[in-house]
């Protein structure tokens, strides 16, 4: 999820990079900054709340109800708590344009938009679709779909299903489909790395997303 593997965005990133460029090299060091900055997001936020007695949780309820009671038991929890949302308004924020990029590229390439009326008509489609995942919470609380709200049925197709399903698709893609010269010269492997990374891609990777998707079904 955190890598964007399955929602196309790091592919758009990718075709943005220099044509020397090592994309061995640089998915490694997306892979270990990634990582590294889940750990310490991890180990400063956990001691936190565990120092202060309180249930950790996940997701939003962690986000929005246990940090805020563990920032006010804290001395100067005020200014931290507000340094953290600060720095995740910022996250998110990247994260809403990496998410966005791929339907602006692809309206740009397949529709000759520009770069400005694309975001906008991406953005405002987005935000139209965003609208009813809102009003789940209120004023549409009542209309339930396959007996779950909009915005838990829109969770649960993004989440368990079209990321899973996006990733399996790209693995065997770029196992199956794409010309062994093709991938081979953009790795720019040695031909024991990019033998293992074949094999990795072609067996391991698509059977490990099968077994998270089976899980995600309730079937595994």
């Amino acid at each position: 999820f955190t890598l964007s593997l399955g929602m196309g965005a790091i592919m758009i990133y990718g075709s943005y990079l220099p044509e020397r460029a090592s994309i061995a090299r640089v998915s490694m060091a997306v892979v270990f900054s990634d990582t590294a900055v889940a750990l310490l997001a991890g180990l400063a936020i956990f001691p936190l709340v565990f120092a202060h007695g309180l249930e950790p949780g996940s997701g939003p309820g962690l986000i929005f109800q246990t940090l805020p009671m563990a920032f006010g038991h804290m001395p100067f929890g005020g200014l931290f708590g507000s340094l953290f949302f600060v720095l995740l308004m910022f996250a998110a924020w990247t994260s809403a344009i990496s998410l966005l990029e791929p339907a602006v590229t692809w309206l740009v390439e397949n529709h000759g938009m520009g770069r400005i009326r694309a975001t906008v008509v991406a953005g405002g489609v987005t935000w139209l679709l965003g609208l009813g995942t809102i009003f789940s919470f209120n004023l549409a609380s009542d209309i339930l779909l396959l007996g779950k709200t909009i915005f838990d049925l829109l969770d649960f197709l993004t989440a368990n299903i079209m990321l899973p399903l996006g990733g399996l698709l790209i693995a065997v893609f770029a196992g199956w489909v794409m010309r062994t010269e093709a991938s081979r010269e953009e790795l720019a492997l040695g031909e024991g790395y990019y033998r293992l990374w074949r094999f990795l891609v072609r067996y391991i990777a698509p059977t490990g997303v099968f077994i998270v998707f089976l899980h995600a079904l309730g079937l595994f």
